[in-house]
């Protein structure tokens, strides 16, 4: 079976910035492309990454930074019934931000590795496998 990746925004931010981490993001997105893994991310995620960008940089570099997501082989997951709960559920035990909570659910409910350099995921190391990229500098 082919590993399992769920990107948080952190991951795509840190992609797209070309941040620390960027390079342990792209190659787990061309592995997803020769079909050697899989990468997913929830609805919610990309649209965390929608807004931060649409804020940061304008409605165009957002378009264009979604063109390249799209164009990868990053699966963007809906949310539905099932993963709305686990996420509140995640979120009602532990301080994370509700946007992450969903990400936590993904990479639970697919047993995929979180990647991400968010240390409020730390509060979840006993319940999920993260693989955790370089922080960025303050």
């Amino acid at each position: 079976m082919a590993e399992r990746y769920v990107l948080d925004s952190f991951a795509i931010l840190a992609l797209l910035a070309r941040e620390p981490g960027s390079q342990e993001v792209a190659g787990l997105l061309h592995k997803a492309e020769r079909g050697e893994a899989s990468a997913l991310m929830t609805w919610v995620n990309a649209g965390e990454v929608a807004y931060i960008l649409e804020r940061r940089f304008g409605v165009e570099r957002l378009y264009a930074a979604l063109a390249v997501m799209e164009a990868t082989a990053l699966e963007i997951v809906p949310v539905g019934r099932e993963l709305a709960l686990l996420a509140a559920h995640i979120k009602a035990e532990h301080a994370i931000a509700y946007a992450d909570a969903f990400a936590a659910a993904l990479a639970k409910r697919s047993a995929a590795t979180l990647v991400t350099g968010d240390p409020e995921f730390k509060a979840l190391e006993e319940e999920l496998d993260i693989c955790w990229l370089a922080q960025r500098e303050p």
